[in-house]
């Protein structure tokens, strides 16, 4: 006989073999027991956690013959039967390959004939939030009024793409993540059973990588079984077949980046390149690490809340002195981010790199988390005496010729305009900053470049701009109708009507002479 998958091996044949789902196993064993059974159920949970396994005893449990505490016996032919994958009373079907109307439409005429072998009909549907909306509409009469023989057990992963009509005919069971420690002992009784040589370290490193997951454990742990077969099974065999890393590792690591050794920090990763690492598996599995330093240093009695040995944590704490609580934060924030851009990124070496060079000079940055670690540095670079550093000696420059006076401008308006004029051109300009706010995109990120003066013969508006560039060029060339644009809702903000023209900005006394710079002027607001 070929080999067969542990995971398929040692599925379980009875309610009391299912791991880490009690209230749930107690609860169908009950409704067994005192023929309370329903007829539709919808378990729900992630990968891995038994729910095609409890749906598949339950069905082989309420046809049983010879039941025993509510568990199937597995011996009468109506077990036998569903154990061979041939029973003509339990249909399991996969949503994701039958999600048409049609194939509903199907059990619809199929739920009318009764049992051949047992006193229930029950359909598995496997993933079933891949039936389209068509499909669900069609199931959803069959569900509300079943034949009294028919038992309904939707799975799925994603409850929350089911239709809530549907949602409420079903009594929902949430299958929750088993723990590290249910798997590791389960693991540990499958290796004496298979009569296996194998580290209690590395099944509950398997277990931790399995994520909540029986399944996935079996079948990391079929790998590393595969991988040195006949042999011991280690911690290091484990690392080495999964492509992980030691926490001793990450303790180096940290360690110098948190010195800001970028250079080691490149030759650590290197390493793990070098060595087959799967690069987003080795940023996630760090991730966790700062995750643990983090719990450790500001929460009271982390120690319960990590599974971890009493070893690790004890190093743990020893990092954790080391690091800031902002420092870890900023850390894990940044590679968080990085951790969403590296699974779909074609050179993940490189943008990790570039991830952890971030970490090692904050001075890049300028958010508050990366100032509070350029302080940190600093203060540290200061207990070892900071050596200072001389300005050099600046060329004699001429003097910058002052700009006017906000009292010089109104002079200036009130002598070179009528009255209304001057008045009219005070409210734009104290307006100014409000009427560039409310402008769309990209006019209002092309205002903001430019100041505003007005000629002393004329009350024409000038956008002056630094350079004859493309912030000038925007509303100049091509662009003449945005000079329009602006001047209509100018006035539509301030009932002025103002012309508006575009320069180059000039350093000297000549242009200070023809034009009054509106910008020095910041009069109280006068409307909305």
């Amino acid at each position: 006989m070929s080999y067969m998958a542990l995971y398929r091996k040692w599925r379980p044949n009875n309610f009391d073999e299912i791991q880490g789902q009690d209230a749930i196993v107690q609860t169908l064993r009950n409704q067994i027991l005192y023929d309370r059974i329903g007829h539709a159920y919808l378990f729900c949970g992630t990968r891995g956690t038994g729910k095609t396994s409890i749906a598949k005893l339950f069905a082989k449990a309420v046809n049983c013959q010879n039941p025993v505490n509510g568990n199937p016996c597995n011996a009468c032919p109506s077990c036998l039967a569903v154990n061979r994958q041939n029973s003509l009373d339990v249909m399991e079907i996969d949503a994701a390959s039958n999600n048409g109307v049609d194939h509903i439409r199907e059990i619809r005429e199929q739920v009318q004939y009764s049992p051949v072998e047992g006193k229930y009909k029950v359909y598995i549907i496997d993933e079933v939030h891949m039936l389209s909306s068509g499909a669900f509409n069609a199931l959803l009469k069959t569900l509300e009024e079943p034949p009294s023989y028919v038992i309904f057990i939707l799975a799925t992963t994603e409850k929350h793409k089911i239709p809530v009509t549907i949602l409420s005919r079903c009594q929902k069971y949430d299958f929750k993540r088993i723990s590290v420690d249910t798997i590791t002992g389960y693991l540990s009784v499958l290796m004496e059973k298979e009569g296996i040589d194998a580290e209690t370290k590395a099944l509950r490193y398997i277990a931790g990588a399995a994520d909540g997951s029986m399944r996935d454990a079996l079948s990391l742990l079929d790998q590393c079984i595969a991988f040195y077969l006949n042999q011991k099974l280690t911690y290091d065999n484990v690392l080495e077949v999964l492509g992980t890393v030691d926490t001793s590792v990450f303790s180096r690591l940290l360690r110098h980046v948190l010195a800001g050794e970028t250079g080691e920090v490149l030759s650590i990763i290197g390493q793990m390149i070098g060595e087959g690492r799967e690069l987003s598996q080795f940023l996630s599995d760090f991730l966790w690490y700062l995750r643990n330093l983090l719990l450790l240093k500001d929460q009271e009695g982390a120690e319960d809340s990590l599974d971890l040995s009493s070893e690790a944590i004890a190093g743990l704490r020893e990092e954790a002195a080391l690091v800031e609580t902002s420092t870890l934060l900023r850390y894990i924030r940044v590679l968080s981010d990085l951790s969403s851009q590296l699974r779909n990124a074609t050179q993940k070496r490189i943008l990790l790199e570039v991830g952890f060079i971030r970490l090692c000079t904050p001075q890049m940055e300028t958010d508050d988390g990366s100032l509070l670690e350029r302080l940190r540095l600093l203060e540290k670079r200061m207990e070892h005496g900071v050596p200072v550093m001389t300005a050099a000696p600046q060329p004699d420059l001429p003097p910058t010729p002052k700009p006017p006076s906000r009292e010089t401008a109104l002079a200036s308006l009130e002598k070179r305009f009528s009255p209304a004029q001057a008045a009219d051109l005070k409210q734009i300009a104290s307006e100014w900053n409000r009427i560039v706010s409310q402008t769309a995109m990209p006019m209002q990120r092309f205002l903001q470049a430019a100041r505003i003066a007005v000629s002393q013969d004329s009350n024409i508006i000038q956008l002056l701009f630094e350079h004859d560039g493309i912030e000038k060029g925007y509303f100049e060339k091509n662009h003449q109708q945005n000079l329009e644009i602006l001047s209509d809702f100018v006035a539509q903000k301030t009932g002025k009507k103002i012309k508006f023209e575009c320069a180059v900005q000039q350093r000297n006394r000549t242009q200070e002479s023809n034009y009054i710079d509106l910008s020095k002027i910041h009069l109280p607001v006068t409307f909305e």
